[in-house]
């Protein structure tokens, strides 16, 4: 049984809308609209236990996932959603092993979430052009525990790519058509490339930009997800979803 020690981090579930993830140091106390809980006293004691708050309301301590973690974390800019990165996973192929660049780093969250599959023997290389971004995105992956998969450069990859033959190129950045011939040529033969975009003005310059560059099995999907209230005689969907989030687009490299 896995025990909470010192500087664990710790997702306190109160339902499916109202979860904190908070560190169980000394000290730690977390004030919510039921009360008040000492983090501290988590400490020692085994993940899935229950915790009282001053209002006598229970808690339960759970071991952070990926998910949380990426719902969690500090950010400067909007993330990329599970639905789609769950997508760029399956469709780039990227495991353990594989190297992958990523651009642009933004909070970091896309980048962890890679990093996490091509560990322990990959590497993602992680562009972006904002020192500010760069330190939100260090201290976010430091916390999640997998910084040493990760390299952080602070670059403009319109302007090129450093490495070559990698597995993926990842791009979530406002012009992807600009990198698309400097990701052919970092690309091993009939590796990935994966764009994410929020516009539809976006996607066709860059499926144009990829169908000049060497690109074929070209594909853009939307993905929506709706989540279900489940319950004995009122099952039905919720009223809020996430439903558009944006484009994604992949293409295999083939050579010219």
């Amino acid at each position: 049984m896995e025990v909470i020690v010192e500087n664990s981090d710790v997702l306190l579930y109160l339902d499916n809308k109202r979860k904190y993830l908070v560190k169980a140091r000394k000290g730690e106390v977390l004030h919510t609209h039921k009360g008040f809980i000492r983090v501290d006293n988590l400490i020692g004691k085994p993940f899935g236990v229950k915790i009282k708050s001053s209002m006598d309301v229970e808690f339960v301590a759970l071991k952070p996932t990926l998910k949380d973690y990426l719902q969690k974390i500090a950010r400067k800019t909007q993330i990329i959603y599970p639905k789609d990165a769950g997508l760029i996973l399956l469709y780039t192929n990227i495991g353990p092993g594989s190297r992958v660049v990523e651009g642009g780093t933004g909070s970091g969250a896309l980048a962890g979430l890679l990093a996490s599959y091509v560990k322990p023997d990959g590497k993602v290389y992680s562009y972006e052009t904002r020192e500010e971004f760069l330190k939100t995105a260090e201290k976010n992956l430091r916390r999640m525990g997998i910084s040493e998969f990760i390299v952080l450069k602070k670059a403009d990859l319109t302007q090129g790519i450093e490495e070559k033959d990698v597995d993926a190129v990842v791009l979530d950045m406002p012009t992807p058509w600009l990198v698309v011939p400097h990701a052919y040529n970092a690309l091993k033969n009939t590796g990935t490339l994966a764009s994410f975009s929020p516009t539809i003005e976006q996607v066709i310059k860059t499926v144009e930009a990829m169908r000049k560059n060497g690109f074929l099995n070209i594909e853009t999907f939307e993905c929506l997800v709706r989540r279900y209230q489940v319950e004995a005689g009122k099952t039905r969907p919720e009223t809020l979803t996430v439903s558009h989030t944006g484009y994604l687009t992949f293409g295999r490299k083939f050579l010219l």
